[in-house]
């Protein structure tokens, strides 16, 4: 009897144990990495397809976080998405002509804002609109490209 006992609380702490660290890991691929900034500029961007891009997602240059999404939303005139984001005030020299791509980070394939630096002498302000986007790679599409493409090589 007391064996038995003893498997059981065994059993119970292994699976406590388990769900605990599934909670953990959870909570740290999430894209919880925090962003505050006092003082920040809002940004516009359009893009053809945003795949996942939420709000809250991280906007990043050179692999540092340099903003945050503030809303994604479809524009009925221009069949676009619009992408708001904020950037840190204290990062109020990024050239106007810096390019927006949505790159995927990670192993649950979040989604984020990269920027790239451009040339141009002026720059980001509040209110600026980045007019050379890159939208996101749907895996989906790639994959059915190629098997058409595949397909179409057999006829032979």
């Amino acid at each position: 009897m007391q064996q038995t006992r003893s498997v059981e609380i065994g059993t119970g702490l292994f699976v406590l144990l388990g769900m605990s660290a599934l909670f953990f890991l959870t909570t740290q691929t999430t894209g919880g990495d925090t962003f505050s900034a006092s003082d920040t500029f809002q940004v516009e961007a359009r893009f053809e397809n945003v795949g996942s891009l939420k709000s809250r997602a991280p906007v990043s240059m050179s692999g540092v976080t340099i903003g945050r999404v503030t809303s994604v939303a479809f524009d009925p005139d221009t069949l676009d998405a619009k992408v708001t984001f904020v950037i840190d005030a204290k990062y109020n020299k990024i050239p106007d002509d810096s390019d927006a791509s949505i790159l995927t980070s990670g192993l649950l394939g979040s989604q984020y804002i990269g920027l790239q630096a451009g040339g141009s002498d002026t720059y980001l302000e509040d209110g600026s609109e980045v007019y050379f986007t890159q939208s996101a790679i749907v895996l989906e599409n790639l994959i059915g490209k190629f098997l058409v493409s595949s397909s179409s090589g057999d006829d032979e």
